[in-house]
């Protein structure tokens, strides 16, 4: 089996400016995801919905050995990184026609617009 992750880009300060209702609407499109997933065997490993990026530490390694800590995201972008899931499957596929899920129909303000899918390193282990 492989590991995916499925990453979730997007505009911050539009979910922040969402109302309560559009928010329950996005939260719901994530548990029919979750809920298709399963049915249609694969499995959730892990994710999570990240904070804004303006919440971001990048560390860096100065001179002489000392750590550099600055605020701020990596890459000044109108799109950031806003969640990911760990998805375990035998059919990639399957999984990118559920992860049209997330990626919604153009001008859904519920839905995540783009949705990155990318297997994980595998470097050894028993199925190598």
């Amino acid at each position: 089996m492989t590991t995916y992750v499925v990453l979730l880009p997007g505009v911050e300060d539009v979910f922040e400016q969402a109302s309560a209702e559009e928010r329950a609407a996005i939260y719901a499109r994530h548990e029919e995801f979750a809920r298709t997933l399963a049915e249609r065997g694969h499995t959730v490993a892990g994710g999570a919905e990240l904070t804004h990026s303006r919440t971001t530490k990048q560390v860096r390694r100065g001179g002489g050995g000392r750590v550099v800590v600055t605020d701020g995201p990596y890459a000044e972008t109108a799109e950031q990184l806003t969640g990911f899931y760990l998805v375990e499957s035998d059919d990639l596929d399957d999984l990118l026609q559920v992860c049209a899920l997330l990626a919604g129909d153009p001008g859904d303000a519920t839905a995540d617009g783009v949705v990155e899918v990318r297997a994980a390193a595998d470097h050894g282990g028993p199925d190598a």
